[in-house]
């Protein structure tokens, strides 16, 4: 079997070079692509028993997420997966099914076995994060903000929801709606407070009547377009929040063979329901915000004790 000092031989750089490398440390990239050509030529595999040992945790990361049937966190498992691989890190996916019970049990599950870190999609705005933070875990957040320290990787809701309903107001609707998801969650709270903020620029009145909560699935925006439509005076356009929301939304109006009222998504549609040249869609950047999230995470799982930081994620270009 290949040892790391015939690694570094062939690479033509140090031992240190070769851990720093397979370690997911920062080094010059044509050092880092020497040593990975070396190490695939001469069939190297690092001692992962022992250096959990001298980690005291192991070569795995946990990837809990809300909704893996959703392809916004496929993507974003996507790209998470892409950066833990490049760092010798394996991925374990978890499915908490927006439960409270199965995420504290997935991360009891982590903390148990030793995990390197954590990172969250929480399905809770109070995530019981204390076990994993104290005994030294790194824990990145993503997606939904909470209140605890540790790193976050964001979308800035609040303009998502801005943007949206700005473009329909710009088509010339009054009465604009928004179906946003469960009360209490941050991305449906803030993108619900931008919807607000965009109707009050533009001097019309913040009908709550308007603001119909539902859950971030498909059932959820069919649910809450119906209940829009029934409405003495329905909306003539409306927000979709996500987009499985956005799906139910024109699932309904497909259905019925109705035009209005227009429907704005934040975020990919997934499949087609209907014609979307006209739609207004505000796409999203998951696989950005998990290749972000992984890359804090490692920073943390190799030692970094800065601040916990907060990154904005970059929306993609629409």
């Amino acid at each position: 079997m290949a040892t790391i000092v015939e690694v570094a031989a062939l690479a033509g750089v140090s031992t240190a070079t070769v851990s720093r490398v397979l370690n997911g440390k920062k080094v010059r990239p044509d050092l880092a692509e020497a040593v990975h050509r070396a190490a695939a030529e001469l069939g190297y595999t690092p001692d992962r028993t022992a250096r959990s040992l001298r980690r005291r945790h192991s070569d795995v990361i946990a990837l809990v997420l809300p909704d893996i049937e959703n392809p916004f966190f496929t993507s974003l498992a996507r790209g998470v997966e892409d950066v833990a691989q490049e760092a010798g890190l394996s991925v374990v996916l978890c499915n908490t099914d927006e439960d409270p019970a199965k995420e504290e049990r997935y991360l009891a599950i982590a903390d148990s076995e030793n995990m390197a870190g954590v990172l969250l999609a929480p399905a809770t705005a109070s995530p019981n994060l204390r076990p994993l933070l104290d005994r030294g875990r790194a824990v990145v957040v993503l997606d939904r903000a909470v209140a605890a320290p540790v790193d976050q990787v964001l979308f800035d809701n609040a303009e998502l929801g801005r943007r949206v309903t700005r473009e329909l107001v710009g088509r010339g609707h009054r009465r604009v709606g928004c179906i946003s998801g469960p009360a209490g969650t941050s991305t449906a709270d803030d993108r619900a407070d931008g919807w607000r903020q965009a109707l009050a620029e533009a001097g019309l009145d913040v009908d709550e009547r308007l603001l119909v909560r539902s859950s971030f699935r498909v059932e959820g925006g069919r649910r809450a377009m119906l209940e829009l439509l029934a409405l003495d005076r329905p909306p003539e356009a409306v927000v979709a929040t996500n987009n499985l929301v956005g799906v139910g939304a024109l699932q309904v109006l497909a259905a019925r063979g109705e035009s209005a009222p227009e429907v704005g998504v934040i975020g990919d549609l997934p499949f087609v329901t209907s014609r979307t040249d006209d739609l207004v869609v505000l796409p999203l950047g998951p696989r950005t915000m998990g290749v972000t999230a992984a890359r804090l995470l490692i920073e943390r799982v190799n030692g970094l004790t800065e601040p916990p930081r907060t990154v904005v994620s970059a929306v993609a270009a629409s």
